[in-house]
């Protein structure tokens, strides 16, 4: 690297979902990545619903207060939008196209492919590959979304004292920090894989064959139900009952009256999820399910998975063979980790 080319900044992986804010920055150090910094901040309740940002200031200020507790220098971030605010396409066109022409025909293309005013989507697109038996033509993917949903996001980077960098999918940023858990997998690399992300109110699946997303889709379903019932069932406050999941003191019939039937719920909607995409391909199974996501690390569940669906499940950690600096306490970010998914694919766009 030359004294003068610039090198690139450092980017914040944000993700925003529906019960708390993630962030995380990454360095490197002899060939191998690094934990700088992360925090994650727990939103007020419906400030974001089904990934939808709400409250713009309560975001913001969980930002703030993430990134003061984080001790990051940085400012500049990478965020993404959910995959149910983007409409994704692969579009065939010229292979000798210049990146100007390109962009030109895409923004006549989309059109046809998007249901909005062209004037109120945030457009994006990325060549994939050359077309199959077609060394003239390459498949384009376009992804779009309106750009409201970017806006909000955007903004409450802006109050939390960040500046968005990068915009992303929070599909393709689990894609990206799926490279990092290939080697705790026991299948071979072009095997096909389900990542299955349940958030607090969001479930989202992703299949990766050879490393590559072939399918995905999101449902409502998450955390957020078991401390709604925890709530309903000892009278306990959002907080309380959210703390209670989590660092226990909840009477012994928790485990069997309410613990049990959801881990049985959530079962049920990964192999409902399972089930879509082998509708919709020419897939029969999966070699393999990633568990991730904040009720990945519910204790026995993805031994439930395994034992129900008959596919091996593992629990994702994509910081596992990462170094931790001295601000980083390990035994936290232990417990977050499956849950840093998507803040994970972020981060490393700081290396692209």
């Amino acid at each position: 690297m030359g004294l003068f080319t610039a090198k690139t900044p450092a980017l914040i992986g944000v993700d925003i979902s529906s019960t708390a804010v993630k962030l995380l920055q990454l360095g490197q150090v002899g060939g191998r990545y690094r934990v700088e910094h992360y925090a994650v901040e727990p939103l007020p309740p419906n400030a974001v619903v089904e990934k939808n940002i709400v409250e713009v200031e309560a975001v913001g200020e969980a930002l703030r207060r993430a990134l003061n507790r984080s001790g990051a220098k940085t400012r500049s971030a990478a965020a993404a939008v959910a995959g149910s605010a983007v409409i994704t396409k692969i579009i065939p066109m010229p292979a000798d196209l210049s990146e100007d022409d390109m962009e030109a025909q895409i923004q006549v293309e989309a059109n046809q492919y998007i249901p909005y005013p062209i004037e109120e989507v945030s457009l994006d697109f990325e060549v994939v590959g050359p077309v199959k038996d077609n060394p003239d033509m390459v498949n384009v993917l376009l992804a779009a979304s309106r750009t409201e949903n970017v806006d909000l996001r955007v903004a409450a980077l802006d109050l939390g004292g960040l500046s968005a960098r990068v915009m992303d999918v929070e599909a393709f940023a689990m894609e990206n920090a799926y490279r990092l858990i290939t080697d705790q997998l026991s299948v071979s690399k072009d095997a096909v894989v389900a990542v299955v992300d349940v958030g607090a109110t969001m479930t989202t699946l992703i299949v990766l064959r050879n490393q590559r997303t072939i399918y995905s889709r999101e449902q409502v379903f998450g955390g957020k139900q078991l401390t709604d019932e925890v709530m309903r069932r000892y009278g306990l406050s959002y907080e309380e009952a959210g703390l209670a999941k989590r660092q226990g003191g909840l009477p012994e019939s928790y485990e069997v009256e309410v613990l049990e039937p959801f881990k049985e719920a959530m079962v049920q909607q990964i192999s409902r999820l399972l089930q879509f995409f082998f509708a919709g391909s020419e897939y029969s199974r999966v070699d393999q399910v990633v568990l991730a996501g904040g009720c990945a690390s519910i204790a026995g569940v993805s031994d439930l998975i395994e034992e129900q669906l008959g596919v091996p499940c593992v629990v994702a950690n994509p910081l596992s063979n990462m170094a931790l600096s001295n601000r980083v306490q390990a035994q936290a970010l232990a417990q977050d980790a499956p849950a840093l998914m998507i803040a994970c694919g972020l981060a490393l766009r700081s290396f692209d």
